[in-house]
């Protein structure tokens, strides 16, 4: 029996890359949860907490959605970085993810190239991306949309507010 990652659904007709709009909330919080799940992480995040973070009185994020006839097929978000040592903006695209059985089909590239178009227009010289070490095939894909491998130097720490 096959799983849903060896199914390749047709192409869409019609893809419409787009901001996320509060009616998407239910689907894009069902899709952080799966790609949480692909990587073995946990998902706490609640529709609540996407519109608080979209579309509250001080946006956080951006998120872009793909959508076919059927819903929404995948999402990006996009969340702000500044290199203050070179006075630089970026964005990092904090999350890429296209559901099982719509791979392969040139939506994840649409999302990125949606994605550096917002980008640029916020004046950032830079969009970063992270893939898991051994998640080969998300390196391919990124160096395939000319991203440059940077090693990781150094460590990062976290310290909890609440």
């Amino acid at each position: 029996m096959l799983d849903d990652s060896e199914i390749s659904l047709l192409r869409p007709p019609v893809l419409t890359i787009r901001n996320a709009q509060p009616r998407d909330l239910p689907e894009l919080n069902d899709m952080i949860r799966m790609l949480a799940a692909h990587h073995g992480d946990p998902s706490g995040t609640t529709p609540e907490q996407l519109e608080r973070d979209l579309f509250g009185p001080a946006p956080w994020i951006t998120a872009l959605v793909a959508e076919g006839e059927d819903g929404l097929l995948g999402y990006a978000i996009l969340v702000p970085l500044y290199k203050a040592q070179e006075g630089q903006r970026g964005m990092d695209l904090h999350h890429l993810f296209v559901r099982d059985g719509h791979r392969s089909h040139g939506i994840g590239q649409h999302l990125v190239d949606r994605a550096r178009d917002i980008a640029r227009k916020a004046g950032c010289s830079y969009l970063s991306v992270g893939a898991a070490t051994g998640n080969f095939k998300a390196h391919r894909f990124y160096e395939h949309m000319d991203f440059k491998p940077r090693p990781v130097t150094g460590m990062r720490y976290l310290q909890a507010l609440a």
